[in-house]
């Protein structure tokens, strides 16, 4: 098996197949950077960036929803956190490392290679694949599976977010989003000392809820509306949260109930659904789902109480340098016409994930798509991919020698940017490929399954 990106989806990828019992696949992983389990989401090392779920829902395996927290237990960086603690992501990321290095410290290291490069092609070959890389060597596997995950951004001359960025303490610092990114950024400036003014601009200008205690409301698939429209399907929702206020609850508690099913509604909609969900519920939708800690939340709204955090109604349309730092042209919210500008020492770019693969492909991607071995979805916000995580090409017909997982697949599975829905996913998969490689004849019981990593 060869996997394809070293990031969180790559990494439990690599551990679900190597924890599959008997010795069913060697695992070959490439990366181009050296430090594995980071990607672009727990690469930060700012000890204020946290993660946005809880710890007991951020393990690597659904069979053991407490394996991050005892790993944390174990750890004196785990000292005084419980499963409802929200601690940072350079934590998780070292967690995702170290599921790694327990199979090759403890003589299972035959089963996986770790290959620090770039993967820059795929060319099916007779019953498997040839990948090429970027130092030259080229390797043979049966199947190769895409954890690629989010395309980074050309932020110029927009400040990158992943990377420090210094402001004079006193000077006005921009943030182009309002989501999670632009919430990280906010809590950098402010714990950094920074006394300027921070404007944060979007569209709506709306801001992501801070997480609170919940209760799920319970609900089966007879529950859902199916095929509804999103209009309908927002009514629905409504109509739960006013239920689960009437119970002593909150509208979190529909959400979270919702949540098991978004797939299912996401699969049922038609393309002219999708289409109008994303133009007009998503930012809506997003605000209420991804949620952040409360630590966070509080740091948010005092700013925004003193004033020293502005949050502005525009669109974005393009930055200039200027003597004094960046000018921005913004296109005013609310039907006013023409664009205005404003001034700041640094503008931080905070919009988020890329979903175009065709737009802002890597090179491996680029190539699958001109010689037509992928294609991507009609809305053009991932790869074309069928439920058992095949790739589409061009023809319409389903690989099934390259398979994608992960924001990669999000086109047909919507929600599978967190960690706890690529888990699930990627625990299927690696049971699925056992049971046709017929290694694996009981592939679902737990008991025959090995977790180094869970020693």
């Amino acid at each position: 098996m060869l996997i394809v990106g070293g990031g969180a989806s790559g990494v439990l990828m690599a551990v679900h197949l190597l924890a599959q019992s008997g010795e069913a696949f060697h695992v070959t992983l490439v990366e181009r950077r050296r430090r594995l389990g980071r990607g672009i989401a727990y690469s930060t090392m700012a000890p204020d960036h946290l993660l946005n779920t809880r710890v007991h829902n951020m393990s690597a395996f659904p069979d053991d929803p407490d394996h991050f927290r005892d790993w944390l237990a174990r750890r004196p960086v785990g000292a005084g956190t419980s499963g409802d603690s929200f601690v940072s992501r350079s934590t998780y990321g070292a967690y995702l490392s170290s599921l790694l290095s327990s199979w090759r410290r403890i003589g299972f290291a035959r089963r996986i290679t770790c290959v620090t490069a770039e993967c820059l092609r795929l060319e099916p070959i007779g019953r498997g694949v040839a990948a090429h890389f970027s130092d030259g060597s080229v390797r043979l596997a049966d199947v190769a599976i895409l954890a690629t995950g989010h395309a980074e951004r050309d932020t110029q001359p927009l400040a990158n977010p992943w990377t420090p960025v210094t402001a004079a303490l006193h000077e006005r610092v921009a943030l182009v989003g309002t989501g999670l990114t632009m919430v990280d950024q906010v809590v950098s400036l402010l714990k950094a000392g920074h006394q300027g003014e921070i404007v944060a601009l979007s569209r709506r200008g709306l801001l992501p809820h801070g997480h609170r205690p919940t209760r799920p409301l319970q609900l089966g698939i007879e529950d859902l509306p199916l095929g509804a429209p999103p209009s309908a399907i927002l009514r629905w929702l409504r109509r739960l949260a006013r239920d689960a206020e009437a119970q002593g609850g909150t509208w979190r508690d529909a959400v979270d109930g919702v949540r098991p099913f978004v797939r299912c509604l996401w699969r049922r909609m038609t393309q002219g659904d999708r289409s109008r969900f994303l133009r007009h519920g998503l930012a809506w939708w997003d605000i209420h789902r991804h949620r952040i800690p409360p630590a966070s939340e509080d740091l948010i709204a005092a700013a925004l109480a003193s004033g020293q955090l502005r949050l502005l109604r525009a669109g974005f349309e393009r930055a200039e340098r200027v003597p004094e730092g960046l000018r921005l042209h913004l296109r005013p919210r609310g039907g006013a016409s023409g664009s205005t500008t404003l001034d700041c020492a640094v503008a931080i770019d905070c919009r988020g994930i890329l979903s175009d693969p065709q737009a802002h492909a890597s090179p491996l991607v680029a190539d699958l798509l001109a010689k037509g071995v992928a294609r991507v979805d009609p809305l053009r916000i991932g790869l074309e991919v069928t439920l058992d995580c095949r790739v589409v090409d061009a023809r319409g017909r389903a690989s099934d020698r390259i398979l994608a997982i992960g924001p990669a697949s999000r086109a047909g599975f919507w929600e599978i940017t967190a960690i706890p829905d690529i888990r699930e996913q990627v625990a299927r998969l690696s049971a699925r490929l056992a049971e046709e490689a017929g290694a694996c004849a009981d592939a679902g019981s737990a008991g025959n399954r090995r977790h180094p990593g869970r020693v």
